[in-house]
């Protein structure tokens, strides 16, 4: 048995597939429903609407894959955010234009950007940074290392990651009962060994210099984390 008080990183077999390899595209339709079974996209729309006092006018996306996860937190936000420009970034590019155009549909502007999350930059800044089921990917040097960059692009960050704990590890093997392919079936066990727990991400966004606002299990499957850029920047209302 996997020992949950320390990360265990190895990659994960969908990041050496093809875009257009069977198995990736299997697995990708997989993720889907497993963000949905993991409530995802509530617990991020639910963090972003208690830890920002007003509506962003710009959201940068890290690890954005096929963009369908923030399309469902778009679709629960748009009521209260009718109006934003969302920059979806992702080494592959995946997100077609009935994606972008189902974004429009909530008033929201989509554009996708194909590239390495640790080399792009933008030339304007954003008012939030989120990261869905990506920050496990990366040991604690890497990690550290992207929230610097984080912090020179928006003042926030809001993220819903793996929680690393039994429970999520033994939920993994009921993931054959939903018919999800190999591919899933191993990164899933994986995401769990190298996913979050406790204040991990809380001490190493505190590293880089950031102010952790809140880090705490979400549901039985996910751990949530907001960090501030500006020292002593507890947000109104955050919980």
């Amino acid at each position: 048995m996997t020992d949950m008080n320390i990360r265990h990183l190895e990659p994960e077999l969908l990041d050496g597939l093809a875009a257009d390899d069977p198995s990736a595209i299997a697995s990708r339709r997989d993720l889907v429903r497993i963000n949905a079974l993991m409530f995802q996209a509530r617990f991020m729309a639910s963090l972003m609407r208690a830890n920002l006092q007003t509506p962003p006018l710009r959201i940068l996306e890290l690890g954005a894959g096929d963009g369908k996860f923030m399309l469902g937190v778009a679709r629960l936000m748009a009521r209260h955010w009718p109006d934003v420009e969302i920059v979806m970034v992702d080494r592959i590019g995946l997100i077609g234009k009935d994606v972008c155009n189902a974004f429009a549909e909530f008033g929201w502007r989509a554009r996708p950007v194909t590239a390495d999350i640790f080399d792009w930059t933008s030339d304007r800044p954003f008012d939030l940074v989120c990261a869905n089921l990506i920050l496990h990917h990366f040991d604690d040097t890497r990690l550290k290392e992207l929230f610097v960059r984080i912090m020179t692009m928006a003042p926030l960050l809001v993220a819903t990651e793996p929680l690393r704990a039994k429970g999520p590890l033994v939920a993994t093997r009921f993931l054959r009962v939903i018919g999800a392919c190999a591919v899933t079936l191993n990164d899933a066990t994986q995401s769990v060994r190298s996913g979050f727990r406790g204040t991990e991400l809380s001490q190493l966004w505190q590293a880089s210099g950031g102010t952790p606002v809140i880090e705490a299990r979400r549901g039985l499957f996910t751990q949530g984390f907001v960090g501030a850029r500006v020292p002593g920047a507890s947000m109104p209302g955050a919980r």
